[in-house]
Formats: C-alpha cells, structure tokens, sequence
C-alpha cells in the first residue's frame, strides 16, 4: 500500500470459491475469448455454406445461420443500454464471482484524496494501466460493488471494440462512448463522468516480454495528452487511477515490432494473448486501484469570451499532464 494511503472499498478474495472459478473461466473464454472465436465461427460457416450443394437444404440452413449470426452483431435490441439496464447486468452474482478472483480492492493514495474525490462530481477518471486487456477499466465501471467506490461513469473505449460482438455488447449497456474527440467532447458537455485508459493501445506492447522489461515490474505509458486537453477545455479535474495488477492478468507474445507499428496505424491492436492453460482465461492477480488527489485545470477555456493564446492554452496543458505523471509515479 502507499504510505498514508486510506481503504475505500474491499472485495476478499478468501471466499472464491471451485464454482466461482467455473464461471470466471466459461465467462472470460465467451467473452474475451470471442475476439477469437466468433471470426472463427463466422469463417467456419461460410466455407459449410460454400461447400454445400445449391438448393440444399443443408445450404439455406448455413446462409439462415451466416445472416442471422450477422444480424444479431449488428442489430437487436440487446445492443442498446436500455436493455442492459432491463437485465440488471451491474446486479449480475457473475462480478462479485469476479471481483473475489481478482480480490478487488480500492484506496486513496493519501487522506486528502479520499476527501477530495467525490463519486458524484462531473471529472475525468483516467485508469491505468490499459494492459492486454483493459481489466482494470472493466472492473471499475461495470460491477455494482465498483460503482459504490467509483461511482457511475461512462467508459471510453476504442472504435475497434465494434468488430468484437461480445465485449461490445456489454460495453453498449454500460453506455460506452467511442474514443473519437467529438464523441468524448458530447459526452462531457452533456454534463457526464468518463473513465478512460490513457495509454490506450500503446500499453499493450510495453512491459514484459518486451526487451529490457522484468515480469514483476509496473509500466505506463504517460505521454498522451488528449484526455488533459479535453479537461482543461471543459474546467473538469482529473482523478489519477492506478490498477495495480491489472498487466500481468492475461500475458502476450513478443512480436515483431512491425504489428506494434501497424497496430498504432490502423488504431486495433495486433497481439497474441494467453492466460492460464494457454486460453483466454485470466491468471488470478489482486487487482490493487490507487487513486490520487483530483487535479484541477488553472485555466478554463470555455469561460474565456475571447480566443485563447493557443501558448497558454499548451503551457496548461503540459503542467496538468506533469501532475498526473508525478502523481501516479508517487504512486
């Protein structure tokens, strides 16, 4: 723990339970497992469908199952946050079975963090890090247990996250917001909490196996500065988190550096991730959130009636961003 630092909210791991670890496992291998799977299922259908006889039955069944299979990731009533909301899916037993295999755990890094962080105040909750997987974002937006430490937020998540059927469905019922500076700008001024995980795709090429790295070690990329600029524009503070852990819960493959260099491109990662026995199924990590104290913009642009010495407006932004550095550094 960081000297000084004070508990906000606590899961105990001691009670997961063999049932528990069933339903950890089967939930993780549909769901992260399905940016696998479902191309896979898809590819396999289409060849069935290619292979079979021209008005065969056998192949209007596979062109019924390629369109609804289709249809249902496209459209349906299950991708909107109505929905989710109707299922109760923040209630779901499914995250407290989660929240106990990762020993889910909160504190503020000092006493005055703890009294300035409010979980109903409009601010920017900037999670990291991103790892693999972003776990750590999950957890905290989307079980009812982390929302009491939290409060509620909407996160941001990448435009990629729409060609994963799955992960993206329930990314709709937490009402997700694409990472697209209008987008994110929208959400604000209609007066939301965001989370986001500001290393992004990045982080997941830093830290072990990369060269030069050690599998205890904790890393983060901090130099990306939009999620600053866009609360200096909107006058909102900062709340610097880190997820102890949340790295080392799913490993990867070391690649070449060309896929990290694509991958930053065509803003989609291109990575191969295992977990326990080889399958997408997460190591069991305690997952350790540190927050720090809120830090504020000095200078709102949005209150100024003239345009801003574009100067100034950089000078701001590179020493809110220098406060977040130290801070999770302090950390």
């Amino acid at each position: 723990y960081p000297p000084g630092s004070e508990s906000l909210s606590k899961i105990s791991g001691g009670d997961f339970s063999s049932v528990d670890h069933f339903f950890v496992s089967l939930s993780s291998l549909v769901v992260v497992g399905s940016v696998a799977w479902v191309p896979l299922t898809f590819v396999w259908l289409w060849k069935k469908w290619k292979k079979s006889k021209k008005g065969s039955s056998r192949r209007a069944l596979y062109a019924t199952l390629i369109i609804a299979f289709i249809g249902c990731n496209i459209l349906g009533p299950h991708r909107y946050p109505s929905f989710g909301a109707w299922l109760r899916v923040r209630n779901w037993s499914l995250w407290k079975m989660w929240l106990r295999f990762v020993a889910f755990e909160v504190v503020a890094d000092s006493p005055t963090a703890k009294e300035n962080f409010s979980k109903e105040k409009q601010a920017i909750l900037a999670i990291t890090p991103h790892g693999t997987f972003p776990f750590g974002l999950a957890f905290a937006a989307l079980p009812e247990q982390a929302t009491q430490a939290f409060g509620y937020f909407r996160p941001v998540v990448a435009t990629a996250t729409n060609l994963f059927p799955f992960v993206n469905t329930f990314l709709k019922w937490l009402e997700s917001i694409d990472a697209s500076r209008a987008a994110v700008n929208q959400a604000l001024k209609e007066g939301y909490r965001v989370g986001v995980a500001p290393d992004g795709i990045a982080a997941m090429f830093e830290g072990y196996p990369k060269p030069g790295t050690l599998p205890e070690e904790e890393y983060v990329v901090a130099r990306h500065k939009g999620f600053i600029k866009m609360a200096v524009k909107h006058g909102l503070p900062i709340v610097p988190v880190y997820c102890f852990g949340a790295s080392k819960m799913l490993r990867r493959l070391q690649l070449p550096s060309f896929f990290e260099k694509i991958s930053k491109v065509l803003r989609i990662s291109i990575v191969i991730i295992y977990g326990a026995f080889g399958l997408p199924i997460p190591f069991r990590q305690r997952l350790l959130y540190t927050v720090g104290d809120p830090i504020y913009p000095r200078y709102i642009q949005e209150n100024v009636a003239r345009p801003v010495d574009p100067e100034i407006l950089k000078i701001q932004i590179d020493e809110m961003h220098s406060k977040y550095c130290n801070s999770l550094t302090n950390m």
